[in-house]
Parts: structure tokens; C-alpha cells; sequence
């Protein structure tokens, strides 16, 4: 099982920027896809960011141009840089880690992120 710990939630005023950070430890082997999602009391948890192996990213189009994801796979870690960060975006961020051979999926505990208007 892989566990994942996330870092880096808080307050931020509107325009700011947080990092987030998560951390893959355990049964590690066969990460292929690595990513923040969000959720919102009331709402679908829903995708903000992904990056595989490869590098290759996805976003989605509220954060495009303002986040970005990026990986190391020696390490196991996967940042989520925020930028121009809006009100909307306050939430719970959760860090993902697919597994796909093995059918699994992981998350992390969540951070809160606040963003005042």
C-alpha cells in the first residue's frame, strides 16, 4: 500500500501563491500516474492537476496557466506550484497516486488551502 503525505495548505489573500508538496512512501513500485485533486464540502471531489511518469501533464481549464505540477521520480514526490490563486480555489487538496498494473489508487489525508478575497 502506498501512503502519501501532503504539505503546504493555508491562507492566502487573493493573487497569491501557495506550493504543495505530497510524499509516496510504502509499496512504491509501479506509480504511473501522480496528481492533486480538490473538493469542496457539498461537491465531487474533482482533478486539478495531473503528471505520469513521463512528465506529461493535465490540468484543468479553471487552473490552466496558473498551476503547475511537476515530479520527481527518485524521490517520490509530486509539488503543485499555485500562482494567481482565486477565491474559488479554497478547498481541500488531495495528492493521488495511481498504480496501474495493480489496479490501486491512493490518496492522501488532504490539506486545506484558503484563499480571502
Amino acid at each position: 500500500q502506498v501512503q502519501l503525505v501532503e504539505s503546504g495548505g493555508g491562507l492566502v489573500q487573493a493573487g497569491g501563491s501557495l506550493r504543495l508538496s505530497c510524499a509516496a512512501s510504502g509499496s512504491i513500485s509501479g506509480i504511473n500516474v501522480m496528481g492533486w485533486y480538490r473538493q469542496v464540502p457539498g461537491r465531487q471531489r474533482e482533478l486539478v492537476a495531473t503528471i505520469n511518469i513521463a512528465g506529461s501533464t493535465n490540468f484543468a481549464d479553471s487552473v490552466k496557466g496558473r498551476f503547475t505540477v511537476s515530479r520527481d521520480n527518485a524521490k517520490n514526490t509530486v509539488d503543485l506550484q499555485m500562482n494567481s490563486l482565486k477565491p474559488e480555489d479554497t478547498a481541500v487538496y488531495y495528492c493521488h497516486a495511481a498504480q496501474w498494473v495493480a489496479g490501486i489508487g491512493s490518496w492522501g489525508q488532504g490539506t486545506q488551502v484558503t484563499v480571502s478575497s
